[in-house]
């Protein structure tokens, strides 16, 4: 591994810190860094408008989506230009979590399977953050199965009518489009019989309905889709063929959250320095240490293997597989670092005012939040089965519903 810049990297680093000093919106500097995990705090300003301001500046400067070409809002940079980016962005990193789904999932589907005048209309605005897309994937019967979805789409002259429901969609009640994928042949394999389409979220039939969470907070969504009509023009990929356009989002989507979850050391870190324990600090006491060299080796272990794919991005190399191991560790890390945090702070570890609280209650809303991040864009057993199967080279898993005809597979009790 190289963790030195060369001397082009160096140059994109400088104008790239340059640029973000002149024209970040400092004022929010305070806010976004006081922000608890799973929220975005921009102070008295809408999240929403905040980030869509700093996008639309990124934008017009050539800053935004930077490895899409020019023509769609883009700025045809390298991977390794787009981490010195994300490197030097920083704090204000937190005003595109709202874009995260659109660019760096949805973004890079329509730009494989979309007409050129369906990129040329649509990917710029994505780009801009004008337009926020979502994607409609998870189901409740079918949990981490993808495959398994039922959501109906059945073709009527030019159009198709779609029915059924999704679960645990991002980002629906502010998203303009999503990427939806759909059931159209159910005598075929359940692999072999699916669709992919984009539809605007303000099409009659669409109803959004926001899930409250334990934290809160209602980031996820339950859509259901009543008769909803939309043109076959709509369509990514051939029929039948949903399954493969599916891949490339999936992929797109590990490779854009893998690498920006929290794991709560550098927090646990700064609280174990001052809270009370007994008749002295926390840092002081040799479990807590013990527990803190634990998490130091694999927070090591982390950055060591982000760097890997940093260098391997540097060389023009597709990073594999083995990035699954990023958002397997520091999910695990994250909860279990929460969970201590709280056993620590006693009965204080009740009082989630970030005013009151000590750590200003981060740990409280780390795990809250932590499950989900144990299961969105693929839970821990299913990053497991990729290791294994992937990068260990061990055994599929036995499928009993292998090649069977989805309308065919048992369900029920």
């Amino acid at each position: 591994m190289d963790f030195n810049d060369t001397a082009e990297e160096a140059a994109f680093r400088a104008e790239a810190r340059s640029w973000i000093s002149a024209n970040a919106p400092k004022h929010l500097h305070a806010a976004l860094s006081s922000s608890t995990f799973g929220g975005m705090n921009t102070g008295d300003e809408d999240p929403l408008e905040a980030a869509k301001r700093w996008q639309k500046k990124k934008a017009e400067a050539g800053w935004a989506t930077l490895m899409w070409p020019k023509e769609y809002g883009g700025r045809g940079a390298s991977p390794i230009q787009s981490v010195i980016w994300g490197q030097e962005e920083g704090v204000y990193g937190k005003l595109g979590g709202m874009f995260i789904i659109g660019q760096g999932m949805c973004g890079p589907t329509m730009m494989a399977y979309a007409s050129e005048e369906q990129k040329r209309r649509y990917l710029p605005k994505l780009a801009s953050g004008e337009e926020v897309w979502c994607q409609l994937f998870s189901e409740p019967p079918a949990g981490s199965d993808l495959a398994g979805l039922r959501t109906r789409a059945e073709k009527v002259g030019d159009e198709w009518v779609i029915n059924g429901q999704k679960i645990w969609t991002s980002g629906a009640q502010y998203s303009d489009y999503g990427i939806l994928i759909t059931r159209t042949d159910p005598t075929v394999a359940k692999h072999k019989g699916m669709t992919m389409f984009f539809l605007n979220m303000k099409t009659p039939g669409v109803d959004i309905r926001p899930i409250k969470q334990v934290n809160g907070q209602s980031g996820f969504n339950e859509v259901y889709f009543d008769n909803v009509r939309i043109p076959d023009a709509q369509r990514l990929g051939a029929v039948g063929d949903g399954w493969r356009v599916s891949l490339t989002t999936l992929m797109n989507e590990r490779l854009a959250i893998g690498g920006s979850i929290s794991t709560g050391f550098p927090e646990m870190q700064a609280l174990s320095a001052v809270l009370p324990l007994a008749r002295d600090k926390a840092a002081n006491d040799a479990a807590v240490r013990s527990k803190l060299a634990d998490w130091y080796c694999k927070a090591a272990g982390l950055r060591n293997t982000a760097s890997r794919a940093i260098s391997a991005l540097s060389r023009g190399q597709t990073p594999g597989p083995e990035n699954s191991i990023g958002k397997l560790v520091a999910g695990g890390m994250m909860q279990d670092i929460a969970k201590y945090a709280m056993d620590l702070q006693g009965f204080g570890a009740v009082v989630n005012n970030p005013q009151l609280a000590e750590g200003s209650a981060r740990f409280q809303a780390m795990l809250l939040r932590s499950p989900a991040v144990r299961i969105e864009g693929g839970t821990d057993q299913i990053l497991r089965n990729i290791i294994a199967e992937r990068v260990l080279g061990l055994p599929e898993d036995m499928r009993a519903d292998k090649g069977v005809p989805f309308n065919k597979i048992p369900t029920g009790n």
